[in-house]
């Protein structure tokens, strides 16, 4: 649940306690109803409840799914070494010297964004030279600075990938990269035992939540009055959901690491394919074609980048594992020889014990009018999202908080799009038949107990509450969702940079201009006529072009007075002989007059 969900969830609260006290004659703020019930729940450190908020907000707080730990990490990847990667790119280097420098930053640029070792190592940094040398020479360096930034930056990634697939395969043939962390060797140790530990810790909470289930159980049969006294019911339920929700934190763990040690083994069989078929290219061969090795090297580097992603992961899900035990105070609140003596040799169920007795039982199609779903009939049945998390939500509501697992093969309620496992056939036919009451019923027991939001994910439920200040006369606090609201998003026009069409207009009167100057109406002649038809109906008018005027200006003027030269030429029209005779006369005046 995000930060604004919880306030509001917390606002919500506070104004429905606010509007209680205000009907009973007793005018309260919200700020004292707040520090007062912060105050009661901080005081008492004893009570279950306050861990089990407590381990939620913690894991909530360090636990993060595993797409959005991958992305987060190549984000913080790609930031570390924008600096470095932006002094390479803006690099205008003239001089050899500045040649060199650049080269440097380069090597110390594969080496930081590979994590191949350290840019203080003298071996890295040599291997390294070597390695960017064979691929990408300083003399390539001139051609390298005349691209553009976006093309320097690709560049600078596709030899960071090659280069380390070259190191890794030195390594693989132990010609170098003894600084290298044998990463597939360090997971194949530590995965399984991650798991296991994580296995065993379940294995104990899961024995825990089952003796409190049996426990909680009895106490609502009401044949156990001789043991009110040693402790309060309401505590031991708080216990149980103490268990219940690190069962559940723990299989989410679980979960993720199973699907770590699945990916891992999946990497670690394509890298040692990969390696097995470069050695057979470089040994086979006496030079190889670039384009026949480099991209093995690129995917070479790639799956090793991929197996410190999922080292990085086992380290995040290691350390939420012991942090989460310091909330289990169900572990504490009774010894195993109270809890023994509280259950008095009463038989303790596991949950598939209690599936596997109500396995005979079955909703049969004209038991109810209802919707039912049955694995038979629907595909991914085991992966159909249930509400309460698979607990059965009318033994919680009519044995006052019993936490019940429900056996999903005896048939899944559909309700308003929503699905729900029962204990047995009889509570799914109950509830079935009032399924918009028991559900209700359910968020106003959450209410009362706020861990059980988190434990039964009755978030959906509680961002439909209605403010008390909004409610109107006779209105119950929860109300239907509400389906509308106002929104605004924004999008690129062109996410990806290869698709960016340059000559993409937005405006139509850009696109007018353009058809204009491609039609250079300025050399054209325009013709008009009308007919009988097209006589006094509209009115046509076409732009063009008008001659702009152009201008020269210079600095100063300048002139200069010479003579303008003058000829006169006689004789030209002739005379009283029959030829003529012209006469040329230089009229003109000297410069020096």
């Amino acid at each position: 649940m995000s930060s604004t969900q919880a306030e509001s969830v917390i606002r919500n609260i506070i104004r429905e306690i606010a509007g209680t006290c205000l009907s009973r004659g007793q005018s309260l703020s919200e700020t004292l109803i707040a520090f007062m019930l912060c105050v009661d729940r901080l005081m008492d450190q004893a009570s279950p409840t306050l861990h089990t908020i407590k381990m939620q907000v913690y894991f909530d707080m360090n636990y993060t799914s595993r797409r959005e730990f991958l992305e987060m990490q190549q984000k913080v990847q790609q930031s570390r070494h924008l600096s470095l990667s932006r002094e390479i790119t803006d690099c205008r280097a003239k001089t050899r010297e500045d040649l060199q420098n650049l080269y440097s930053k380069i090597v110390s640029y594969v080496i930081q964004r590979s994590n191949l070792g350290s840019a203080t190592d003298i071996n890295a940094v040599r291997e390294t030279t070597a390695a960017l040398q064979s691929v990408f020479p300083p003399s390539q360096l001139a051609t390298f600075m005349s691209l553009l930034k976006q093309d320097k930056e690709k560049q600078l990634s596709q030899l960071t990938l090659i280069v380390s697939g070259i190191r890794l395969f030195n390594k693989d043939s132990r010609k170098g990269g003894e600084s290298i962390q044998n990463v597939p060797a360090v997971l194949s140790e530590a995965v399984p035992a991650a798991v296991a530990d994580v296995e065993r810790e379940l294995e104990g909470v899961q024995r825990l939540a089952w003796r409190y289930t049996a426990l909680v159980e009895k106490i609502s049969e009401r044949d156990s009055e001789q043991h009110q006294d040693l402790i309060q019911p309401d505590l031991l339920r708080q216990a149980l959901y103490n268990t219940r929700q690190h069962e559940a934190f723990l299989k989410f763990i679980l979960a993720d690491l199973i699907l770590c040690a699945k990916e891992v083994t999946r990497l670690q069989a394509d890298l040692g394919t990969r390696m097995a078929l470069l050695r057979e290219i470089v040994h086979a061969n006496t030079t190889v074609p670039t384009a026949h090795v480099f991209p093995h090297f690129t995917r070479v580097a790639t799956l090793w980048a991929e197996l410190e992603a999922e080292m990085l992961l086992l380290s995040m899900l290691s350390n939420v594992t012991p942090g989460l035990r310091p909330f289990l105070s169900a572990q504490t609140l009774l010894s195993p020889e109270q809890l023994e003596l509280m259950l008095h040799g009463r038989q303790i169920p596991s949950d598939s014990d209690r599936s596997a007795a109500t396995a005979g039982e079955r909703i049969e199609s004209d038991m109810s009018s209802c919707e039912w779903i049955f694995p038979e009939n629907t595909s991914n049945f085991e992966k159909v999202p249930l509400q309460f998390k698979g607990f059965c939500g009318l033994t919680l509501v009519q044995k006052n908080g019993l936490l019940l697992p429900g056996n999903p093969y005896i048939g899944v309620l559909k309700h308003k799009e929503k699905y729900y496992a029962f204990s047995s056939r009889s509570a799914a036919l109950e509830f079935a038949g009032k399924a918009d009451e028991f559900t209700g019923a359910v968020v106003e027991m959450a209410k009362r107990t706020p861990e059980l939001i988190q434990l039964l994910q009755l978030h959906q439920e509680f961002a439909s509450v209605t403010p008390y200040a909004e409610m109107q006369s006779g209105q119950k606090l929860l109300v239907k969702v509400i389906s509308k609201s106002d929104a605004s998003i924004q999008t690129e026009i062109h996410p990806l940079e290869t698709n960016i069409v340059k000559s993409y207009e937005w405006n139509e009167w850009a696109l007018r201009r353009k058809a204009i100057k491609l039609a250079n109406l300025r050399n054209k002649v325009t013709h008009s006529m009308q007919t009988d038809l097209s006589h006094m109906r509209r009115h046509n008018s076409t732009q063009t072009f008008l001659p702009r005027d152009a201008h020269t200006q210079t600095k100063r003027d300048g002139e200069s007075n010479v003579p303008k030269p003058q000829v006169y030429l006689s004789g030209l029209r002739g005379g009283p002989s029959a030829h003529t005779h012209m006469t040329k006369v230089d009229l003109t005046r000297a410069v020096d007059e």
